[in-house]
């Protein structure tokens, strides 16, 4: 039968092959096609013949058509054919499908429909005939009857995706049917259906099989629907991510993880390569991606920010084209997200409202930790954006040329912060990543060398960290940093120094790179240039402290930061050792050479022996012989020559110019230092032990010099240094100038031997009353130098020279002069001591407390890791039995114990009659308790102890002291911010200020409120108002930015009207916390906008505020104005809000703006009648500065009122009629007023008539100057 078909078909008519294939049963045809398939016979010829015997012209012929298809679509599906075979079925059926009439198309449609809801597909190889199908069935104009009605063709083809879509599809082939629409052309409606199935499928479906489903929904993504694509993507990994970290921060012993790591994050790494491949061939999807990724920009970043999605950015840097915004995009992510912690962390009302949630600091630094798994294509975008980072918020320069210093107290600013994370992310990065170290290394190096006049100290902490981390790794790359050292004569001091510092372990690990280092330091030695010279001894220094010398001591001074890596590299360390020893000697014949150089690169030296000593005990010999010999230059051996020392010798004169030759004080300073270490360390370890006697010589020498030199000092008198109170000071004359070097060093000298004798003197009478003696020596001398200094008002007379007396010595005396501070203090009042003699200048007792200050804010600066230590140490009550028990006493109840030492100290101060309060004293101790109390833990009951104690004091004590009031209530405030939100607060506070300088309608009596007597007529204004208007304005930042972070949140909710009223609901506690918070700051300003002000800045800065407070009314509006129809109208306290804006605070900014314009034409006029030009002047200046704001403020009135406006039609509620119009912007022309102004400008004419005509030609243009 095969054949004959075969045979009639090979005809040129069909006309046979029609009437035969008529004549077969129905079951004929399909049986012989299915055994030609099955049997591997060639079915496509077949096929052929029957297609062409029946044109679809004929009903009959369509119908064994359709019987055909049908049958062929189950042979391909059963599986039972070769492959080659189906292709070649599927192939024929996709060419003849076009010629099919509509309605079997639509009947084939829904038999793959039907097909996939039910799962019967076996293979799903026939699938590849439905775009086919559909797309013809688009093509058809006639209408087709479909389920009831009548459609068209390409309405039924939407019908039919939109059925197929909301069926179940099999997760096997849902890749292929997503796959298969990229053929059918589509609306964009159909696009998001499909887009939203598939979207929806992913969580059914096994990790592994997403990769190639997200890549066929990029495809599809070119129709249309490229939004809803990477926003489904990006939701739906962020989400696994989220959940994976839940799963491995939760019990460790739970081996139900759904997904391993590893697997999870190749799978993002490839679905990344996929998006950014689609990116490169299709830029709208890159900036659909950007815009959707920058909309969470507005609102909160957090909610669109993931470490998937900043992977997939930072991969997206690789496209030239988005690179910049990108980054720019990270960027400011990474900023915002550390201001709005900043904000958070200052703000407990904030805390309690906002949840805590991840920062985008901490995502970019998981997404450096999950790039270990082979994600090359992040690695770039992180090196850049780490860089980025680091040049645009690093430390910035001051006036001055100094850096500023990032202490611990300023790091909370958000751009150090920003720093840091650049900082961390690339020391992660190249921690990871091998391929990538050498461009981060280089690039570290190349703005370290290149930036010298820019501060580069966050680099160079980069570099440290980086050679600590592998110092071995870095090897490979040495040459980058031996040609930095090429540069290093060039460079400042200050950055050679830490640079060499940072790449001293390197130095330890290769030798080529030390040679290379020492022959630059060499060059560098005998440089012209003055600062070359001291780097290079700097350089020389810090080798002689690192390359330890055999059978040096280890003391705990000796503390090298080594890693691991740098220990195992010294093997052969007495082979080492013995060579450091020949290097280091050889370093100290080229720093020998130096003592004949300039006073600069002496002081270096002597600044830096007494380090090498206590880290490499060895050289003791050499360093101390060599200071020896040059302190005999200038020492006077004869023992009864005064004075001891040749001072003319240190002086250099070089025509009508001199200089400092030899800083001899620290040279003696470092001889001082340098034997006390000697004796208290190496001596004791050599008893017993038989020494060669010269080696000890130098020590006896310098011991007797020394003495010596104290013995005379003791005797000389100021003449014998010709430095007696006739002589000459002045900075302009050449003996002055010499004059002034031999004072300081004479007074450097002085404290020099102060040290040295307290060191040796086991507390002997004898040895301190010299001690006294070199004092009065060094205090007489200071005081010629102040007082000459005084007369002559030069801008030197402010320039002291630095103390050469060490911390050590200091703290040691303090404690002999006063046991310690904090006894001395809290024992003897200042007013038990003050009362038998009022001596010029501070008391003890005051000075004990200055001196406590400093160390509290010291310690809190500089040492805040060890402030628990520093608080145990405080506790003189310890014992040493004690010390577990108080392992377990918390830093706040350490704190609470000293706080109420001070609170004691203040009582009393306060209890004191008006004329004996001492302000000094008062303010110090207030800085004393703010310091404290920030050590106090906010939720614990010591602090609400702190605050109702500082408040109680506030409320009970009136003191008309500014500076006491202004510290005392700035105490309360950082206090009030860290429990709850202070808006009662400055509501009391502003009643206080109206009761206390009246109203501004002079009629009107206000009746005093007393909450706070702090509050008096003097400390009213400007400090209290100033105070609390700047607290009014940081609760207003709060506010605004929640309002932000709601409207950020209503523009992201693309929900239904259902579901969106239902997503607002958790914003209401937010939305009644920000009404509560405006309502209270109204009745604040209520207050001051009816308090009769002093011009000045408390006008100026209210006004501003006010102007700030309508701004926020307006966000709030605009926000209700996004979510009224969804959420049903406006709540009924915002209603009450607007009222109370509309009664009272409108008409009263307007009435307080009248107060201010008509102060300032009273004063315009007084002022033009009595007083001088130039104190019109300054008062118009001052007018014109505080009624600038005011037509903000009216602006920002209006701006308000019209989204009132707007807000009242869209709720149907009338907003407005609690608005009444002001009258201030009433412009009619008052004729009586006019009348009255012209008559006295008319009489002020006819006086000035009979002046001078000199005076009235300087009076007429000035006065018609200020009536404009």
């Amino acid at each position: 039968m095969d054949q004959k078909i075969l045979s009639l078909a090979a005809e040129k008519t069909a006309d046979k092959l029609q009437e035969f294939l008529q004549t077969l049963r129905e079951g004929d045809l399909t049986n012989l096609l299915q055994n030609q398939a099955v049997k591997g016979k060639v079915a496509g010829a077949l096929l052929r013949a029957i297609f062409k015997g029946s044109p679809c012209s004929e009903e009959a012929g369509t119908l064994r058509r359709r019987k055909i298809y049908t049958c062929c679509i189950q042979l391909v599906e059963s599986g039972d054919l070769q492959k080659e075979i189906a292709s070649e079925i599927i192939g024929l059926l996709m060419l003849e499908a076009h010629h099919f009439p509509g309605p079997l198309l639509v009947e084939l449609a829904n038999e793959f429909i039907s097909a996939v809801r039910e799962g019967s597909l076996v293979n799903g190889k026939s699938l590849e005939l439905l775009p086919i199908i559909l797309t013809a069935l688009a093509t058809k104009k006639e209408n087709l009857a479909y389920g009831k009605g009548v459609l068209s063709g390409e309405e039924c083809k939407k019908q039919l995706i939109n059925t197929l879509c909301s069926g179940r599809w099999d997760q096997q082939y849902v890749i292929q049917l997503t796959s298969m629409f990229k053929d059918v052309p589509l609306t964009a409606e159909e696009v998001e259906f499909v887009v939203e199935k598939a979207l929806s499928m992913f969580s059914k479906m096994n990790l592994q099989e997403i990769p190639p489903l997200v890549y066929q929904l990029l495809v599809l993504s070119s129709k249309g629907s490229r939004k809803s694509v990477l926003e489904g993507i990006i939701a739906f990994f962020s989400a696994l991510d989220k959940q994976h970290n839940e799963e491995q921060s939760g019990d460790e012993l739970l081996d139900v993880v759904t997904v391993p790591s590893g697997e999870l994050r190749h799978v993002e790494g490839t679905i990344i390569l996929h998006i950014v491949f689609a990116i490169k061939l299709d830029y709208e999807l890159g900036r659909e991606l950007v815009k959707h990724l920058k909309v969470g920009q507005q609102g909160d970043s957090n909610n669109n920010l993931s470490p998937f999605s900043i992977a997939l950015l930072l991969s997206v840097t690789r496209i030239q084209r988005f690179q910049d915004q990108v980054l720019d995009l990270l960027k400011t992510s990474v900023v915002k997200s550390f201001k709005d912690l900043q904000l958070l962390q200052g703000s407990k009302f904030l805390q309690n409202l906002v949840p805590h949630r991840s920062y985008v600091s901490t995502m970019i630094l998981e997404v450096v930790k999950n790039s270990v798994h082979s994600w090359d294509h992040v690695t770039q975008g992180l090196v850049e954006l780490g860089f980025i980072l680091m040049d645009s918020y690093g430390p910035k320069k001051v006036l001055d040329g100094k850096t500023i210093e990032t202490s611990p107290s300023l790091s909370r600013m958000p751009n150090q912060h920003a720093c840091k994370l650049g900082a961390n992310i690339l020391l992660e990065t190249f921690k990871i990543h091998e391929m990538i170290r050498q461009e981060i290394l280089e690039q570290v190096l190349n703005r370290v060398v290149t930036r010298a006049s820019s501060p580069i100290s966050h680099f160079l902490d980069l570099l440290s960290n980086i050679v600590m981390y592998a110092p071995l790794v870095l090897q490979s790359c040495s040459s980058k940093v031996t040609e930095a050292f090429d540069y290093l004569s060039f460079l400042p001091l200050q950055t050679v120094q830490r640079l060499l510092k940072a790449v001293q372990p390197l130095l330890k690990v290769s030798m080529s790179m030390r040679d290379c280092l020492i022959l630059v330091l060499r060059k560098a030695m005998f440089a012209n240039q003055l600062d070359a010279r001291k780097s290079a001894v700097a350089g020389f220094l810090l080798l002689l402290k690192n390359f330890k010398v055999l059978g040096s001591l280890s003391s705990s001074q000796c503390s090298q930061s080594l890693s691991v890596s740098q220990v195992h590299v010294d093997v052969h360390s007495h082979y080492n050792s013995v060579a450091n020893e020949t290097f280091c000697l050889e370093i100290m014949d080229s720093l020998r050479r130096c003592l004949s150089q300039q006073a600069d690169v002496r002081l270096m030296l002597y600044e830096g022996f007494y380090d090498v000593l206590r880290r490499n005990s060895q050289l003791a010999n050499s360093v101390m012989q060599t200071l020896l010999s040059q302190l005999k230059q200038f020492y006077e051996p004869k023992p009864d020559l005064l004075p001891p020392l040749k001072l003319e010798a240190c002086i250099l004169t070089q025509g009508d110019k001199i200089s400092l030759q030899e800083p001899l004080d620290y040279l003696l300073c470092c001889i001082q230092h340098c034997l006390a270490w000697y004796k208290n360390t190496v001596i004791p370890l050599q008893q017993g032990e038989e020494e060669e006697e010269e080696e000890e010589a130098f020590y006896e020498d310098l011991d007797d010099i020394l003495e010596s030199i104290t013995n005379r000092m003791i005797k000389s008198e100021l003449e014998d240094f010709e430095l007696d109170k006739s002589a000459d000071f002045s900075q302009s004359t050449s003996i002055g100038i010499k004059n002034n070097i031999c004072a300081f060093l004479v007074m450097g000298v002085c404290e020099v031997l102060i040290e040295y004798n307290f060191s040796i003197s086991s507390f002997s009478k004898n040895r301190f009353e010299d001690i006294l003696s070199l004092f009065m020596c060094y205090k007489k001398l200071s005081d010629i130098l102040n007082e000459k200094a005084g007369k002559a008002k030069t801008k030197m007379a402010n320039k002291t020279s630095d103390s050469l007396l060490s911390m050590k010595f200091v703290s040691s005396l303090l404690t002999a002069l006063f046991r310690v501070l904090l006894w001395r203090y809290t024992s003897i009042p200042t007013s038990v001591e003050e009362s038998g003699k009022k001596e010029k200048g501070k008391s003890i007792s005051l000075l004990c407390l200055e001196g406590l200050q400093k160390i509290f804010s010291a310690v809190q600066q500089f040492y805040q890791p060890k402030i628990q230590q520093f608080l145990r140490a405080l506790d003189v009550t310890d014992k040493e039995g004690e010390e577990r028990e108080d392992a377990d006493v918390s830093v706040t109840q350490r704190t609470a114990f000293q706080i109420r030492q001070f609170q004691r100290s203040l009582l009393n101060l306060l209890s004191s009659q008006e004329e004996d309060f001492n302000s000094k004293e008062a303010l110090l101790l207030v800085t004393v308790l703010t310091s404290l109390s920030k050590l106090l833990e906010p939720s614990s009951p010591q602090f609400v102890q702190m605050l109702s104690w500082t408040s109680k004091i506030c409320k009970e004590n009136s003191r008309e002291d500014a500076l006491f009031c202004k510290s005392l209530m700035n105490l309360l405030f950082s206090l009030h911010v860290s429990y709850k939100s202070p808006v009662i607060l400055l509501r009391d506070l502003s009643q206080d200020i109206h009761g206390h300088l009246g109203d501004i309608d002079q009629d009107v009596e206000v009746e005093k409120t007393n909450h706070f007597a702090i509050v008096n007529l003097r400390t009213a204004a400007p400090t209290v108002c100033l105070l609390v208007l700047s607290q009014a304005e940081k609760v207003l930042e709060e506010v605004d930015w929640l309002i932000t972070k709601l409207k950020g949140q209503v523009s992201q909710e693309t929900l239904s009207e259902e579901a969106s009223s239902q997503a607002t609901l958790p914003n209401q506690p937010v939305e009644k916390a920000i009404i509560m918070q405006l309502g209270t700051l109204l009745t604040f300003f209520h207050e001051l906008v009816q308090t009769a002000l002093p011009s000045g800045s408390c006008v100026d800065t209210l006004l501003k505020d006010l102007c700030k407070m309508y701004t926020t009314l307006t966000a709030l509006v605009r926000y209700y104005l996004q979510v009224c129809q969804s959420s049903g109208g406006i709540p009924k306290n915002m209603e009450k809000l607007v009222k109370l804006s509309g009664s009272h605070l409108t008409p009263l900014c307007y009435s307080f703006i009248s107060y201010v314009q008509n102060k300032s034409k009273s004063l315009n006029y007084t002022g033009e009648k009595k007083e001088k030009p130039a104190a019109v002047a300054t008062a118009m200046a001052r007018v014109l500065r505080e009624t600038k704001p005011i037509p903000n403020l009216i602006f920002a009135i209006e701006q308000y009122e019209k989204f009132l406006i707007h807000l009242s039609k869209k709720s149907k509620v009338n907003l407005m009629q609690h608005m009444k119009l002001s009258t201030s912007r009433d412009f009619k022309i008052k004729g009586n007023i006019l009348d009255m102004v012209l008559r006295e400008d008319g009489e002020d004419e006819n006086e000035e008539g009979t002046a001078s005509e000199h005076g009235g030609q300087n009076k007429e243009p000035a006065k018609k100057k200020r009536k404009k």
